[in-house]
């Protein structure tokens, strides 16, 4: 039994929209919240795991980005898989597959485990999220899509806030492995309940796969997000600039093949219009500052502040309950004053929310990263429900896989960027920050065996914050070295702190420009929802039709 394309919001009239619609979103909510409490609650888990696998710098970064590269790389052809095959077949199988990562990383006992993990945690989460947000668009009408996206929108700020909450709760009483292991129980919740709430739905009239696109954007796409990372990290060496030359190549012909071809993976005519281009950017910046910012500020709370892992998920979540309130707000705003008041003005205020460690002094305490918090919070929520809208809303039925994954393709390479970029940039500042007490240190007084001990010790308390506390702990257990466990201490907290307001600048800076190039690129007020909607799929109906049922 199966429903019209009514069914799906996109057309007007006919048919009854599906009537288990919002239980079905509570079931795509919880599917987007473990996706996302992937990335964050890592953070949080990071300085355990670094203890008990004794891991380099270079093998943190790519647990933490092993699950990056393959979600972005493979967002935008899962989609459209989902398009052709099924999107709720997509989300099941996405959530079997980032289950099945989720055992493997929680039995893992060296870092090469533990990154085969995370890739193929990545690897689900690339199919779930875009079918998410198609079958989002699919089960709503018109004048309800907002409010959804509104609540969809809340899930990723309180997932970003509630991965390190949990994570700390769980490392108060057992190992860092219980923060992939949680994840298990909560995919198989979602997928039985998704077998009962949520409708079957794919685009009936896409036959054919564009599947040297596919490759061709997973080379673009896969092939910067590693360049950036890996030379954020380690420099612009051979393999970097191989993948940016990938990339580079790669982006040129997918660019070429997709205008030519007759159904392309990503119809590239309409990211160039300037609602979706405008939202796109968007969503890429926010995420960027918002990835950005949780980097710096865990680090802060654990590292120079002191706080236990749950001390730290605590104090970060007030920024999901500003999530949700400017989500809230953001069904008040846009309908009144138009997307581009509400996105520009969202993305507004999650600049003031960063620029305000670089105002304030962050060795000062809680209260400027509250306030950062907030202000950072309500933008998400204000700007990213509008921004999602005119992304799912530039496109036809038979695209909605598409336009998922280029939403969510956008939110974790901004994402990427903001852990590589500002990371970088932070990295650099503490380094320099910290160097002058490390230059003073008695080292040619060390001789023998010690002298290279003691010369990786001063290294790695130049690298990080981190890798300095690691560094005080072992200086603290022999009475020789005992009396430079505070100074290293203080040097690094002082140089650490500097390095986020450097960090909180140039994320600010971005923010503000970007909010100014976004406020230009969008128009000034998008069709009521619904009939812009209603026209395109009269006039495409054909081609778009919507399967929509419960038992298709």
């Amino acid at each position: 039994m199966s429903a019209p394309v009514a069914g799906t919001g996109r057309t007007l009239g006919a048919e009854a929209p599906y009537r288990l619609r919002w239980a079905g979103l509570g079931v795509l909510c919880l599917s987007l919240l473990i996706v996302v409490m992937a990335n964050t609650a890592l953070i949080v888990a990071a300085p355990s795991m670094l203890r008990d696998l004794q891991l380099t710098s270079a093998d943190m970064q790519w647990i933490i980005d092993g699950y990056t590269v393959p979600y972005a790389a493979l967002m935008l052809l899962c989609g459209v898989l989902g398009d052709r095959f099924g999107r709720r077949r997509a989300l099941l199988a996405g959530l079997a597959v980032f289950a099945a990562g989720a055992v493997y990383g929680s039995l893992a006992d060296s870092a090469f485990d533990v990154i085969a993990a995370r890739i193929v945690m990545g690897v689900g989460a690339a199919v779930i999220m875009p079918a998410t947000l198609s079958l989002l668009v699919a089960m709503f009408p018109g004048h309800e899509r907002a409010r959804a996206i509104a609540v969809w929108a809340a899930t990723s700020g309180l997932a970003i806030a509630l991965g390190p909450l949990l994570a700390g709760w769980l490392l108060e009483s057992h190992g860092w492995g219980s923060t992939f292991l949680i994840n298990v129980p909560i995919a198989a919740a979602a997928a039985i309940a998704a077998l009962a709430l949520v409708p079957a739905s794919r685009a009936a009239d896409l036959e054919r796969t564009d599947w040297i696109g596919g490759a061709l954007s997973i080379v673009t796409v896969g092939g910067l997000v590693y360049a950036i990372i890996e030379g954020a990290h380690a420099g612009l060496h051979g393999m970097v600039l191989v993948a940016f030359f990938a990339a580079a190549t790669a982006a040129a012909v997918f660019v070429a093949w997709e205008l030519r071809h007759p159904q392309p993976l990503l119809d590239l005519r309409r990211v160039a219009d300037r609602a979706v281009g405008g939202a796109s950017i968007s969503v890429l910046l926010l995420f960027f500052a918002t990835f950005g910012a949780i980097y710096f500020v865990a680090q802060q709370f654990q590292f120079v502040f002191g706080y236990g892992p749950l001390e730290t998920g605590l104090r970060l979540l007030p920024l999901a309950v500003a999530v949700s309130l400017g989500a809230a707000l953001s069904n008040r705003v846009a309908p009144r004053c138009g997307e581009r008041v509400a996105v520009g003005g969202g993305l507004l205020l999650a600049a003031a929310g960063v620029l305000v460690l670089a105002v304030f002094d962050p060795a000062s305490g809680y209260g400027p990263f509250l306030a950062s918090l907030l202000l950072l919070g309500v933008g998400i929520g204000v700007a990213t429900p509008p921004a999602t809208d005119l992304i799912m809303g530039g496109f036809p039925e038979s695209e909605l896989g598409a336009a998922g994954g280029l939403n969510d393709t956008a939110v974790e390479f901004g994402g990427s960027l903001g852990i590589a970029l500002l990371g970088s940039v932070l990295a650099a500042s503490y380094h320099r920050g910290i160097s002058e007490f490390l230059d003073g240190l008695p080292l040619s007084e060390v001789a023998g065996p010690m002298a290279a001990r003691a010369a990786e010790a001063v290294q790695a308390a130049g690298d990080s914050v981190g890798g300095a506390a690691v560094v005080a702990e072992e200086l603290a257990k022999n009475p020789f070295t005992s009396s430079y466990t505070e100074p290293l201490l203080e040097a690094s907290g002082a140089a650490f702190s500097h390095a986020v307001g450097v960090g909180s600048l140039v994320s600010g800076v971005v923010l503000t420009v970007g909010a100014a190039l976004v406020i230009a690129l969008l128009p000034r007020r998008a069709e009521p929802a619904g009939t812009d909607q209603a026209v395109s799929s009269s006039r495409d109906n054909a081609q778009d039709r919507e399967v929509l049922s419960r038992n298709a």
